[in-house]
């Protein structure tokens, strides 16, 4: 990649529970073809993450690592959803769901010498202001979900 262009990763996740094929993975794919910033010089990569608590740590230092992105966005599910969730920040604590492989993080929490939280620079509350999706509201979160967001940890 040369100095001009920029790397913006988008994840997905895998299957679990009883959810065989996750729909965040599928819209990340949709994301996919209809292309990123084609007039501008945009490298737009996408990855799907196994729901597993410890690949994901691994995958996503290895994300920032290897691909040096500029932006990284992780696209959950959750099924009772009426609506796009823009997350302002991770949470390292209540992690209780047990992932693909049965593992349940100690105590609830994902990275045991990490923050509490982590929070995007990118202001979410202006993002979901200004995006439309046809027929979906777009609402702004401060409280994402507990299932494998390691990938909010780098």
């Amino acid at each position: 990649m040369d100095s001009q262009s920029s790397c913006v990763v988008v994840t997905g996740f895998g299957p679990f529970r009883q959810h065989l094929v996750n729909s965040s993975w599928e819209a990340v794919k949709e994301l996919s073809k209809l292309g990123l910033g084609s007039d501008m010089e945009v490298e737009l990569q996408i990855l799907q993450l196994p729901v597993d608590y410890r690949e994901v740590k691994q995958r996503v230092t290895r994300i920032w690592e290897d691909l040096q992105p500029q932006l990284v966005v992780h696209v959950g599910m959750d099924p009772a959803a009426k609506a796009i969730f823009l997350e302002q920040c991770g949470k390292n604590w209540g992690y209780g769901d047990a992932d693909i492989r049965g593992f349940h993080p100690e105590c609830g929490v994902c990275l045991p010498d990490g923050p509490e939280v982590i929070a995007s620079g990118v202001s979410m509350r202006a993002v979901s202001r200004r995006a439309v999706v046809e027929g979906v509201e777009v609402a702004f979160s401060r409280d994402a979900g507990r299932v494998t967001h390691a990938a909010g940890w780098p």
